[in-house]
């Protein structure tokens, strides 16, 4: 118990003055009744010593400047014992696109899914430099209504979206994402551009690097026309020069905390873009804005490069207008890199002609119910669309845990 207490009494206690005052009984009182526990003097004197001497070790561990990227020592693992996965590597199998008519106005393509972008590029109808420009210019044109757009990569998209166009034509096709633009949310490092978190104090910070998830859609051709924006150090959706909105309601944030991410995608300023969920960071912003967000399971996306939040529970995913875009991007982001730890080398069989009443999907039946026990009118729809599917659905139930009282475990690794 002493130990317990002294990790909350020293955090609470120790300034940044290096003068410190003796630890006292009445310091230990004060901070008792913060947590609703209760010690007799007895027991309060016989802590002291050992409280001073905490502080001490506190204070050469505060001492050491530890850089935001470095991991823990111990990782954890979401994989139950005994689980096992199918290891055979498809393929992947995306749906049939038609091939759009090129319009005179290009911005009549804003809002076209990535399958049909790249249809149009793979087949020379448009050049990844014309697509990069219209979208450059709706971000430029409508950010500073959304407040979405932290800092744009104009220099960097418009070099990528070239480099994109002679490798399409000489024949050196890259795949799906070759030459689409698309933006990231501002706690991924991008070399040469500053990455704020959307915080004030790191409005100004440059990483020397570039995230994976960066790099591999570089890899792919995919061209960075924006950093987005994101609530402040990952909550929320107000950020160091606003307050991000939702694009069908000004008046409404775009939640959060991959508020740019959503915002802009929906409004039809980029092919796509990446987010990142800590808790509901991917879903919330995606459901209010209207936009189709992949929240991957643990363990699938490299965090490397990118701002930690939570290491047991950050998790990396793209946010788009449609489920096949999703698997697109996943597709390339997906997997070990040799510096993310907590990463399992399995497959992503995406098939979009997969005969779909053989899938069996089972659903949280107390999260489809609201206060009265009725189901969201919403949630009952599109349970009532799987069924008309042919899916079977399965309810499904989880044991009664205080999970909001348990988010303290999302603060201690934050404030870490």
């Amino acid at each position: 118990m002493t130990v317990a207490l002294s990790s909350f009494l020293l955090g609470w206690m120790i300034p940044d003055d290096p003068e410190l005052p003796p630890i006292t009984g009445a310091m230990v009182e004060q901070a008792t009744r913060l947590i609703g526990l209760s010690f007799d003097e007895a027991e309060k004197d016989s802590m002291l010593e050992g409280l001073t001497e905490l502080r001490d070790h506190y204070q050469k561990v505060r001492g050491i400047s530890l850089d935001n990227g470095v991991p823990p020592a111990l990782l954890f693992n979401p994989i139950p014992v005994g689980a096992e996965f199918d290891l055979t590597r498809k393929p992947l199998k995306s749906g049939p696109v038609d091939l759009l008519e090129v319009p005179e106005n290009l911005d009549d393509l804003a809002f076209a899914s990535v399958g049909q972008l790249a249809a149009l590029i793979k087949a020379r109808r448009i050049t990844s430099e014309q697509l990069t420009r219209m979208y450059l210019e709706r971000l430029k044109k409508y950010s500073p209504k959304l407040e979405c757009v932290i800092t744009l990569t104009e220099t960097l998209a418009l070099e990528q979206a070239r480099r994109a166009d002679a490798e399409i034509t000489a024949g050196k096709y890259r795949g799906p994402l070759h030459g689409i633009p698309y933006g990231a949310k501002d706690l991924l490092a991008v070399k040469g551009y500053p990455t704020t978190w959307g915080a004030m104090p790191y409005k100004d910070q440059m990483i020397d690097r570039d995230a994976t998830v960066i790099r591999r859609l570089e890899e792919a051709g995919a061209v960075l026309v924006a950093k987005l924006t994101m609530g402040a150090l990952a909550w929320g959706d107000v950020w160091y020069r606003g307050k991000t909105r939702n694009p069908w309601d000004l008046t409404q944030g775009s939640s959060g905390s991959s508020a740019g991410s959503a915002s802009a995608t929906a409004a039809g300023l980029l092919g796509f873009a990446i987010g990142t969920e800590t808790w509901g960071s991917i879903v919330s912003p995606s459901t209010r804005c209207g936009t189709t967000g992949l929240r991957p399971t643990y363990g699938r996306v490299s965090r490397s490069g990118a701002m930690a939040l939570s290491w047991s529970m950050d998790k990396i995913g793209p946010i788009c207008r449609t489920v096949e875009d999703c698997a697109l991007v996943f597709n390339v982001i997906y997997g070990p890199d040799g510096e993310d730890q907590t990463l399992y080398d399995l497959p992503f069989n995406y098939d979009a002609g997969l005969e779909i009443r053989q899938l069996r999907i089972g659903y949280l039946e107390s999260a489809f119910r609201d206060s009265d026990g009725k189901i969201n009118p919403f949630d009952s729809t599109a349970l009532a669309v799987m069924r008309t599917m042919g899916i079977e659905l399965i309810p499904i139930a989880l044991p009664e845990l205080p999970v909001m009282e348990l988010s303290f475990i999302l603060g201690a690794e934050a404030a870490a």
